[in-house]
């Protein structure tokens, strides 16, 4: 039979290689979470970038219903003085057509 200093060696064994075990997965453990850090800031980086795109399409799309709505009041304009000029043709041939 194994005597108690024998047993306690045999303990102390296991012990140390449960701990050089787990000292293993604390750095796999570390690793995994530097790698996940450096991850998530190339992903707010990439979604700042694609946000300022974002933001300058909009800037643009703004320019361009400004430039729609120019657009939209000078036709507007010409549509009344086109209909005016209309109008007042219509008179002016009605006006012939009566007054023989």
């Amino acid at each position: 039979m194994a005597t108690i200093d024998e047993r306690v060696t045999v303990v102390e064994r296991k012990v140390e290689v449960i701990h050089e075990s787990l000292d293993g997965i604390r750095r796999s453990v570390e690793s995994i979470d530097r790698r996940l850090q450096a991850f998530e800031n190339r992903t707010d980086r990439r979604f700042t970038a694609i946000d300022a795109r974002f933001a300058a399409i909009d800037g643009r799309f703004a320019a361009i219903d400004g430039r729609f709505g120019m657009l939209e009041q000078r036709m507007s304009r010409q549509f009344l003085w086109l209909a005016g000029m209309q109008f007042t043709a219509l008179i002016a041939i009605m006006t012939a057509l009566f007054a023989r």
